[in-house]
């Protein structure tokens, strides 16, 4: 995941740097007076996005493949959990009951 991110991180940070350049070279146009380095960010977002969505599918892929094994293995923890808390419950309850009569 760390990798997926790192990354995105550098196509985003590739296409700031190009962006930037074609705005102070004047193939972009310039934001309206202080505005300029919002309108770099985001024409680098908006230029970032799509390229990660092609280039980086594979990495994608591969990174949920990890967050679902991860999540199965906690739900089988939690599912673990929950049937020892089931059976010490059961226990005590049968262990109570049985003292009660007495």
């Amino acid at each position: 995941m760390l990798r997926y991110t790192l990354m995105r991180l550098g196509i985003f940070a590739g296409c700031l740097v190009v962006v930037w350049g074609a705005v102070y070279s004047g193939i972009f146009p310039r934001g309206f007076g202080d505005s300029n380095f919002l309108w770099v960010l985001l024409l680098a977002m908006v230029l970032s996005a799509p390229i990660s969505f092609v280039v980086l599918r594979r990495e994608r892929d591969r990174a949920s493949v990890q967050i679902v094994d991860r999540v199965d293995r906690m739900k089988a923890n939690l599912d673990a959990n929950r049937s020892q808390e089931d059976g010490a419950d059961d226990s005590a309850r049968a262990q109570g009951g049985a003292a009660a009569p007495n």
